[in-house]
C-alpha cells in the first residue's frame, strides 16, 4: 500500500510539468557510447514516452565509436588534433557506415510494440533528412582536418514540418555541402545548433558521467551561465566528455535556450527525474537563476494560495481569503522553483507610522530546513529598511523561538501599535514579537 501511495504522490507531483512540457519542442543529443550501452533501450523507452505525452522530439545521436570500431577493422589508426577527428577518405567512408547502422538501429527501436513491453502501443513515427548544411574545418595551423566540419545552417522549417506530423525527428552528426559533398560533425555541436535554430524550449545532453561536478566530487545541480563560464575558467583541464557538454550548454542559453540539462546517461530514468520532479537529476544550465527571490505579482496568487492551505488547515497560519490577498499582493515576496512558489512572505508596511508587519511567512514541506525562510525574513526586512520603517512586528504561534534567534523580542499584545491590532486574533493566542530595524 505504501508504493502504491508514493506512486499517486508521485504522479500528482508530476502533473505540472506534463501540462507544461505538451507541445513544446525538446533536443536531446547522446554520443555513440550511449547506443552501444546494454541500457540503451531503456533510453529508447523513455524518449517514446516523452513522445506519448505530446512533446515535440528531436534526437541527435553520436558516432565516435562507432567510426573508430570500423577503421581498427580496416587497419587504420584514428587520427585526431587538438581532440578533433581528422576525416581523411577512410575515415569519411566509415562516417557514412556508422551514420547508417546507428540511425537505422535507433529507428528499429523506436518502431518495437511488442506487447509487455515498455513500448507496447507507442506508435512512434521516426523521420529523418538531411536537414544540416555543413563546411569544412578546413586546414587549420598547418593541419587539413579533410572532411571534418562545422554547422553552416538548419533547415528548422523541414524539421517543425515533421514535428507538426507527430513525428520524432532523427538527426545524424553529418552535414551537407550545397557542392553534395559529406561532412562529420560533433554531435553536440549538431544538437546546439538544431535547438537554437529551432528555438527550442529544452535542450538535453547525456554525457558519460556526471557534468560537472564540484571540488568534493559531487554533482553541481543548477549553474547560470556565467557561473559555467568561470567553472571552465578554474578548471582548463576538464577532459573534452565534460567540457564540450558544458560549453555547448553555454552557447544555447546564450542564444536563447532556456535551460539546458547535462544528465549522465548511466543512470536509469536521470531523463525522467529531471523533466518531471521538483528539483530533477543531473545539471541545470540556464541564463538565469533556477531558483528566484522575487516581489510577488498577480501570476503568483495561486501558487501562494497552494502553499499556504495546508498550513492555515493545521492553525499554523491565520487564514486569509484569495480577495484579502490579491489587494495586498504587492505586499508579498516569493521564492519560485522551476514555476513552483515555494515559499513565501508579506511585508504590510505602514509609512506614516513607520512600522511594518511580518505575515504570511511559509515555506513547501519539501523544502524547510535549507534555510530559505530566513532568506525570506532577511529580504523582509531589506524591504523595510529601504522603506525606512523603524520597527517590525510579527505574530506567532507554533515557531516563536525562530523569531527570538532572529533578534525579534517578546512583547505584550497589549503594546501593538493601533493600526496593527486587527491582526491579533485573540482566539489563536498568538505570541507578539517587535525588532528595531537599524
Amino acid at each position: 500500500m505504501i508504493l502504491k501511495n508514493e506512486f499517486v504522490h508521485w504522479f500528482r507531483s508530476s502533473s505540472p510539468y506534463i501540462h507544461a512540457h505538451r507541445n513544446k519542442t525538446f533536443v536531446i543529443g547522446f554520443g555513440g557510447e550511449a547506443v552501444l550501452a546494454d541500457d540503451f533501450n531503456h533510453h529508447v523507452h523513455d524518449f517514446a514516452l516523452l513522445n506519448s505525452l505530446g512533446i515535440r522530439l528531436v534526437l541527435v545521436h553520436g558516432i565516435r565509436p562507432q567510426i573508430d570500431q570500423r577503421l581498427r577493422l580496416l587497419g587504420c589508426v584514428p587520427k585526431f588534433h587538438n581532440n578533433l577527428r581528422i576525416t581523411d577518405e577512410p575515415a569519411l567512408q566509415c562516417v557514412k557506415e556508422a551514420a547508417g547502422l546507428v540511425r537505422v538501429e535507433i529507428e528499429a527501436l523506436l518502431s518495437l510494440g511488442l506487447a509487455n513491453s515498455p513500448m507496447a502501443g507507442a506508435k512512434v513515427k521516426v523521420a529523418s533528412g538531411n536537414f544540416v548544411t555543413a563546411k569544412p574545418q578546413g586546414i587549420i595551423a598547418g593541419v587539413d582536418y579533410g572532411n571534418t566540419g562545422e554547422v553552416r545552417r538548419i533547415d528548422s522549417t523541414a524539421i517543425h514540418q515533421l514535428l507538426d506530423h507527430d513525428n520524432v525527428v532523427l538527426i545524424s552528426p553529418i552535414g551537407y555541402s550545397p557542392t553534395g559533398e559529406v561532412f562529420n560533425l560533433s554531435y553536440e555541436q549538431v544538437a546546439t545548433s538544431v535547438a537554437i535554430a529551432l528555438k527550442a524550449e529544452k535542450l538535453v545532453l547525456l554525457t558519460e558521467q556526471d557534468c560537472p561536478v564540484s571540488e568534493p566530487g559531487g554533482e553541481i545541480p543548477q549553474m547560470t551561465t556565467a557561473e559555467a563560464c568561470t567553472f571552465l575558467e578554474q578548471h582548463p583541464d576538464l577532459p573534452e566528455s565534460t567540457s564540450r557538454p558544458l560549453k555547448a550548454a553555454i552557447q544555447s542559453c546564450e542564444a536563447g535556450i532556456d535551460r539546458v540539462h547535462l544528465l549522465n546517461r548511466t543512470r536509469d530514468g536521470a531523463l525522467l527525474l529531471e523533466l518531471f520532479t521538483r528539483d530533477g537529476e543531473g545539471t541545470l544550465i540556464s541564463s538565469t537563476p533556477y531558483e528566484e527571490l522575487r516581489p510577488a505579482t498577480l501570476n503568483d496568487i495561486g501558487g501562494i494560495i497552494e502553499l499556504i492551505k495546508p498550513l492555515e488547515q493545521e492553525g499554523t497560519l491565520a487564514k486569509r481569503g484569495r480577495e484579502k490577498i490579491e489587494m495586498e499582493i504587492t505586499d508579498y515576496l516569493v521564492i519560485e522553483r522551476d514555476g513552483l512558489i515555494i515559499g513565501c512572505v508579506a511585508l504590510h508596511a505602514n509609512l506614516l507610522r513607520k512600522i511594518g508587519a511580518i505575515a504570511c511567512l511559509a515555506v513547501h514541506p519539501d523544502y524547510r530546513r535549507s534555510a530559505r525562510g530566513g532568506r525570506l525574513l532577511d529580504y523582509a526586512q531589506r524591504r523595510a529598511k529601504q522603506l525606512h520603517l523603524q520597527r517590525l512586528y510579527v505574530l506567532s504561534t507554533q515557531t516563536s523561538h525562530w523569531f527570538l534567534e532572529r533578534g525579534f523580542t517578546a512583547m505584550d499584545a497589549d503594546g501593538l501599535p493601533e493600526p496593527l491590532k486587527d491582526l491579533y486574533r485573540p482566539e489563536r493566542k498568538s505570541k507578539v514579537f517587535y525588532k528595531n530595524i537599524d
